[in-house]
């Protein structure tokens, strides 16, 4: 069994948090500002993506990427496009 996973980052003044629940099967939630605004019940090995909007004027749409490596039981990476630019979005530890 695995362990959950939380990345996040602040993008023009906005919070931006992806969880990823434990283990091969278990949920991805993307946040912005603290509010679910997308949700994806199951993950896979591979690519998932996930959508969301930064509440500007006018809106911003992004995209999310979680990797879950195949073959090799590591952690996810998440990474963060928008305005055609991908950042990495570092893993949170939580206590």
């Amino acid at each position: 069994m695995g362990r959950s996973h939380h990345f996040h980052l602040d993008q023009g003044g906005h919070s931006i948090t992806v969880n990823v629940g434990p283990g091969r099967d278990g949920e991805i939630e993307l946040l912005v500002n603290g509010k679910v605004v997308a949700y994806q019940q199951q993950h896979s090995t591979g690519l998932n993506l996930l959508t969301g909007e930064l509440p500007d004027d006018p809106v911003r749409i992004f995209r999310i990427r979680v990797r879950e490596p195949r073959l090799v039981p590591t952690a996810p990476r998440c990474t963060l496009e928008l305005d055609g630019v991908e950042r990495p979005m570092p893993e949170r530890f939580l206590a």
